[in-house]
């Protein structure tokens, strides 16, 4: 508070007590002649001591004055947040792996990362919403725009082989096992050379893609990222994997994970060119069925488990791991039927139609178009017999084609490289499953959390560049959602459990995390939080620029809002100072 100065005959007087607290008393003091006199006023010892000193001020001639008189708020940043995800980028030290010196260019790309995790955009509107935060005052970037992003960009771009080596130092190992998966994402523009029709997986029909893998440790922590046309196929980004693990990683040892899709046969005869290099993936459907036709494959290996090694001459050299999971069985029925009857609901639709119209009838080629986009929508057409000629149509289930199928119905086979003595049927299963870690590292790239698309970049080095930086945002949010565990809906007996669990049946969350979701408090009594909430609410801790009222042109001076119970938590969990 602040105040003026005016003059009072009293004052306070602290006296010390030999077996109690001192006494505190309003006493008033005069002279005669030459002796000082005094006498008690009254007793404060029973005063709370910020109402003392309050008094204490008065009585040594200033007035007090309130606070909203003495100095104003001239603006409130949102920092929290910011504070949070700079705190953890030095606390990982992704900071040092990016660049052991600090630059201008080093600032901005670490500028651009905090942004993603704080408000995805475009990179001009980072120069813009930077400056509602206290982002751009942290770095010292406040002056930048979007040209020196894009240059920070290719200069990032130029680290890419060095940050990925030192990721993969820190990370992995010899003998270790490697996650990869492969994603695309559309494209907005026809200018990238990268930007090709392909499979669109994100179903925007018309788009052109751009394909990217992602390459992981064993937890789904991202190590590194390679950009590809939208018109390569998913096993033909394999080779430069390999090649990055051996050659630039310098591993020798490495056990890589893939799925079927990924590891056809012939990528993984060019894999056995690389000694020390092991895999794990698994057998696409046909290959199930040869496998039931020729007999090694039955329903009696599952009486006893749910999982048995088999053998086959077609696969030399591997470990088949076959698994049966009935209420993957009883789902895939299900879902078979849901489509076969949809299908045949639109196929008599089509039936009467062709039947009603006998004055205008339609050809077989008329019937064939509509029929085709019914067998398209719901992918079961192999199950049908159809009979089409001008002006009539008929159809049929396969009845025995869609028995034989649903006999393999709840049957998956995992296919190895590793000996039993390196890896354990179960571990093997548990490995393969570990797939999906890399595929949430994927949805989060591409979902609410940092928004990869929709990409705008130009050229092909942007739009690489581009991936790279939400690579490394995933990179710090992988930390921070580790961290601040405890209070988000995350399981945080879901890594231990990973590593024991029954590798067939189906996940079942921790007794812990079901009560933490059923009453949503954490154990501190604190409320629990989706991630994109709780930096939400870190948002809410404010940074405040403050002068004195009645001096517009004086001193300014900061001031942080009083953490919450919640927001000193997770700065204790992140290990970063409000």
């Amino acid at each position: 508070m602040f105040v003026v100065d005016i003059l009072v005959p009293m004052y306070i007087e602290r006296v010390p007590n030999r077996n109690s607290r001192p006494a505190i008393l309003l006493r008033e003091g005069w002279r005669e002649g030459n002796r000082i006199k005094k006498r008690t006023v009254a007793n404060l010892s029973n005063w709370p001591q910020h109402k003392i000193e309050a008094l204490r001020c008065i009585l040594n001639g200033k007035q007090m004055v309130s606070a909203e008189e003495a100095f104003v708020v001239e603006r409130s940043i949102p920092h929290g947040h910011v504070e949070a995800v700079l705190g953890t980028i030095r606390n990982i030290g992704l900071d040092n792996i990016i660049s052991s010196k600090r630059s201008w260019n080093r600032d901005l790309v670490l500028a651009m990362i905090a942004e993603r995790l704080i408000q995805p955009c475009s990179k001009l509107a980072t120069t813009r919403l930077w400056h509602t935060t206290t982002l751009a005052e942290e770095l010292e970037v406040s002056e930048a725009d979007e040209d020196d992003l894009y240059a920070a960009m290719d200069w990032l771009l130029a680290r890419q082989p060095q940050i990925e080596k030192k990721l993969a130092g820190r990370h992995l190992s010899e003998g270790a096992l490697v996650l990869y998966d492969v994603t695309s994402s559309y494209y907005e523009g026809r200018t990238c050379p990268l930007a090709c029709f392909g499979h669109n997986r994100d179903e925007k029909k018309g788009k052109l893609i751009i394909v990217y893998g992602l390459l992981t440790d064993d937890v789904g922590r991202p190590i590194a990222v390679e950009v590809y046309p939208g018109n390569t196929g998913d096993p033909g980004t394999l080779p430069d994997q390999v090649e990055k693990l051996r050659e630039r990683f310098g591993l020798y040892r490495v056990i890589l994970v893939g799925d079927r899709g990924m590891l056809t046969q012939t990528q993984l005869n060019k894999v056995k060119e690389y000694p020390g290099l092991g895999w794990i993936s698994a057998l696409r459907s046909h290959a199930i069925r040869k496998l039931a036709n020729g007999g090694q494959l039955q329903m009696s290996l599952f009486d006893e488990q749910n999982l048995a090694e088999i053998q086959s001459s077609e696969f030399p050299g591997e470990r088949l791991i076959a698994c049966y999971n009935p209420l993957l069985a009883h789902e895939r029925r299900q879902k078979r039927e849901r489509l076969l009857a949809a299908t045949e609901k639109e196929l008599e639709r089509i039936a009467k139609e062709v039947a009603r119209r006998t004055k205008t009838p339609l050809d077989k080629g008329e019937i064939g178009k509509k029929v085709g986009k019914v067998l398209n929508r719901h992918n079961v057409g192999k199950h049908f017999k159809l009979e089409i000629k001008d002006g009539a149509f008929s159809f049929q289930r396969k009845s025995e084609a869609i028995e034989k199928e649903s006999e393999l119905d709840g049957i998956y086979v995992i296919r190895t490289s590793e000996s039993v003595d390196q890896i354990s049927a179960e571990d093997t299963v548990r490995s393969y499953k570990r797939l999906a870690q890399v595929e949430w590292a994927i949805r989060c790239m591409k979902g609410v959390d940092l928004l990869v698309r929709p990409i705008h970049h130009r050229t092909e080095d942007h739009v690489r560049a581009h991936i790279f930086l939400c690579m490394l945002a995933y990179y710090v949010e992988f930390h921070m959602r580790k961290a601040l565990a405890p209070l988000l809906f995350e399981d945080e007996e879901l890594d231990e459990q990973r590593r024991t669990r029954d590798p067939i049946k189906p996940a079942k969350p921790s007794a812990s995390v079901k009560k933490k979701k059923g009453i949503q408090l954490t154990s501190d009594a604190l409320e629990v939080h989706s991630f994109q909430t709780l930096m939400s609410e870190l948002a809410t801790l404010c940074r405040n620029r403050c002068r004195v009222k009645s001096d517009p042109e004086g001193v300014r001076f900061y001031q942080l809002t009083e953490p919450s119970p919640i927001q000193k938590k997770a700065f204790g969990l992140l290990g970063c100072s409000q």
